[in-house]
């Protein structure tokens, strides 16, 4: 996913040569989606430069001082950076940086586009699975794991394949690519949205 945020960059600004990347590097997000970015900017001929999410202060400094240069553009990991998006998405706008976002909640709040997966519909899945689970259906007699290269388009024909051939049909497929760490999060840092779209 994290190559596809470059690419759209990329399509939607095609003079961008230079992108900062906003992510937390003590979160597994970050460090992964950004090594991905990395591994494509060249191929792209894309400079990148990473922006530490870590403090309020020096997120808004570094995005002033990055949009100083033309030609500049703005990703956003996921895992971290979701707490300062009221600071991150108005400086994007302010400096005409064209920007590409992890989730939806970006773009509703001011943001340029996103691509990510739809949160509000994963809850809801996971929750109706989880109420089948507490009502006696076995987890294991509904859900398989199956490793595949989900950038191999032959291996994840072959994945549906085989869950369509087990179960008769594929609910939902999730890709659990990246490195992950320990996650931290105080629940009271972050902003309470609700609504649908």
């Amino acid at each position: 996913m994290s190559a596809k945020w470059l690419e759209l960059l990329k399509e939607i600004a095609p003079n961008v040569t230079r992108v900062a990347v906003i992510r937390d590097p003590t979160r597994g997000p970050g460090i992964g989606q950004f090594a991905v970015i990395q591994s494509v900017g060249p191929s792209l001929g894309v400079e990148l430069r990473p922006i530490n999410a870590l403090n309020r202060v020096e997120i808004e400094s570094a995005i002033e001082a990055f949009a100083r240069s033309s030609n500049g553009g703005l990703i956003v990991t996921s895992g971290g950076t979701g707490q300062n998006r009221d600071l991150i998405v108005p400086a994007a706008a302010r400096h005409r940086l064209p920007a590409v976002y992890p989730f939806k909640y970006y773009v509703t709040d001011g943001g340029l586009i996103s691509y990510g997966p739809n949160t509000i519909d994963l809850y809801r899945r996971a929750a109706a699975y989880i109420d089948r689970i507490l009502k006696g259906e076995k987890p294991a007699d509904k859900a398989i794991a199956v490793r595949c290269d989900v950038s191999d388009d032959a291996q994840v024909a072959a994945m549906v394949d085989s869950t369509v051939d087990e179960f008769g049909r594929l609910d939902a497929a999730f890709n659990n690519a990246g490195v992950m760490g320990p996650y931290r999060s105080d629940l009271r840092q972050h902003p309470r949205k609700t609504g649908t779209a």
